[in-house]
This record gives structure tokens, C-alpha cells and sequence, in this order.
């Protein structure tokens, strides 16, 4: 990343450009990801381009974006009051069957046990 984009990446008003960036340098981000996520969770008040940025990541290569997908699955959670990204978190980070997983995935992973709490806060109504 130049000292160009790192400005222009610092002054982003809402995450778009740093998500953008992201998307359109996946070639080439693995030395400047822990600053791309850093500048996308400082930067998207609403949590929906943190979101996209773990969708978008999860899907390239899950193993290897493991640890950003984290941090930005857990800046949703924070970010998106309105729960209006979370579901999409859901289906796209712990797949389509998430809800028969539900007892398992609790478990073994914090955000999705804190996502899951937020969405069906009495899973009994389920």
C-alpha cells in the first residue's frame, strides 16, 4: 500500500474505500491487512462494510483471513445495533446451516455464540 493510499484510506467517511481497496488488491494485502482492518473498524460506524470485508475474506480463503475475519466479525457485533448485518454474518461466515449447528458453533467460537444471543436472545421461541 502507498503513503498515497494509506491517506486517502485514513480520510475514508464511512469504510467503503477501505472495503473497495480490500476487494480490489486481495493479491496483494496480506502485509497491510492488520492496518486495512484497523483503518475499516475505526472507520464504518454502522458495521455493514466490516461485515462485507469478513463475508468477503471468509470466502477468498477462510483459513489464511481467519484471524481479520475475527476481528472484523467482532467489530459488527459492536457496531451493528440495529442487527441489520449480523444474519449475513451468520449465513456467510458459518454457512447456510448455521441453525442446526447452533449448540456446536456456541461452543467452540465466541462471536458466533454473541451473534447468535443477539438474534435469538430466547432460543426457547425458536
Amino acid at each position: 500500500m502507498t503513503t498515497e493510499d494509506e491517506k486517502r484510506l485514513h480520510n475514508d467517511p464511512d469504510g467503503l474505500l477501505t472495503y473497495e481497496y480490500i476487494a480490489n488488491h486481495i493479491e496483494s494485502i496480506d502485509t497491510d491487512i492488520e492496518a486495512l482492518i484497523a483503518n475499516l473498524v475505526r472507520v464504518d460506524i454502522s458495521g455493514q462494510f466490516t461485515a462485507s470485508a469478513a463475508r468477503y475474506l471468509h470466502a477468498i480463503d477462510a483459513e489464511h483471513y481467519a484471524g481479520a475475519v475475527g476481528e472484523l466479525v467482532a467489530a459488527t457485533i459492536a457496531k451493528d445495533r440495529e442487527h441489520r448485518y449480523l444474519q449475513d454474518i451468520l449465513t456467510g461466515v458459518y454457512g447456510a446451516d448455521y441453525a442446526e449447528r447452533a449448540a456446536e458453533l456456541q461452543a467452540k467460537d465466541d462471536n458466533f455464540r454473541r451473534i447468535y444471543k443477539r438474534l435469538f436472545p430466547n432460543p426457547d421461541s425458536l
